[in-house]
């Protein structure tokens, strides 16, 4: 069932792409009262691919020893956005030591609206998380189901608040606040540098338990501090709708509450939990089409 839904999403979304072309069409051709009113109205998007050396997700180790490639598909028009993104692990790694049942690992998508009130910027969406099967011919892991919200400024370092709740069978709130800015080192090339603090409150301690200081769950909630992130990455406009960005990022613990779970939750290094890493350095290249 789950996978027939995932087709049905995916399915959905290329027809949403493809629709959209032609009301882009149309949206040209319309004789508008002004050009502003003409560019609200246009449809735009960015085909685009990363490869990493590892697939880091909310201070989640979920790659061990192999590069990742990372495909998505985006399309908005008029404030809403919607987006397909996937993970595709070139050496999944299994704690059972068989293996996976498939390189692609994961599907999202990804649907939202944002508005600008002068420089406050104010949006909500909803994240579905299609997951793969850990073992060949077993079942799907449980997929997730997330909606959120954000608010962001559109002043100096674009400070944004975002609040995520998941709906499905892993509940939890994840709140980040994030920074960035981008310094520009040339014509079309940039240096951005990125920072980004998080907090975890869960629901359900089966799902996102607290972790004691031997990285062993415990049967509390997990309520504290969760990841931070830093970043660099380095744009580089290749054409008017090409760019090519390498990119760095550090992930660290923000409370031992945090360290003692990601050591639990991470793939690389020691079989004791407590002896594993907690703090992961990774990096890449993006390429990225405007359209």
């Amino acid at each position: 069932m789950k996978k027939n839904i995932k087709r049905i999403m995916t399915v959905a979304l290329l027809a949403l792409m493809l629709t959209s072309m032609p009301m882009a069409a149309r949206a040209a051709e319309e004789p508008q009262p002004a050009e502003k009113k003409q560019e609200e109205a246009k449809v735009t998007g960015e085909i685009a691919a990363s490869v990493l050396s590892a697939y880091i997700w909310r201070g989640q180790e979920l790659s061990r020893d192999s590069v990742v490639i990372q495909p998505s598909a985006t399309v908005n028009y008029r404030g809403f956005t919607a987006n397909i993104w996937g993970n595709l692990d070139t050496d999944p790694y299994s704690v059972t030591g068989g293996e996976n049942s498939s390189n692609y690992t994961e599907t999202d998508v990804t649907l939202s609206y944002t508005h600008k009130f002068g420089i406050v910027s104010a949006g909500a969406g909803y994240i579905y998380y299609g997951l793969a099967a850990a073992a060949p011919g077993g079942p799907d892991l449980l997929d997730s189901q997330e909606i959120f919200v954000s608010l962001g400024l559109g002043t100096i370092l674009a400070p944004t608040l975002t609040v995520y709740k998941e709906v499905d069978h892993y509940h939890q709130w994840y709140a980040t606040l994030g920074i960035s800015h981008t310094f520009a080192l040339h014509e079309k090339v940039g240096l951005k540098l990125a920072a980004q603090a998080s907090y975890l409150k869960s629901d359900d301690e089966t799902t996102y338990a607290e972790y004691d200081s031997d990285s062993l769950a415990t049967t509390d909630k997990f309520n504290n501090f969760h990841d931070g992130v830093v970043s660099l990455s380095l744009p580089v406009a290749v054409t008017g709708n090409l760019t090519i960005t390498p990119t760095v990022s550090y992930v660290f613990p923000l409370s031992d509450d945090a360290k003692y779970e990601m050591r639990a939750r991470g793939l690389q290094g020691a079989a004791v939990p407590s002896d594993k890493d907690s703090s992961y350095l990774y990096g890449g290249v993006a390429l990225s089409f405007t359209f």
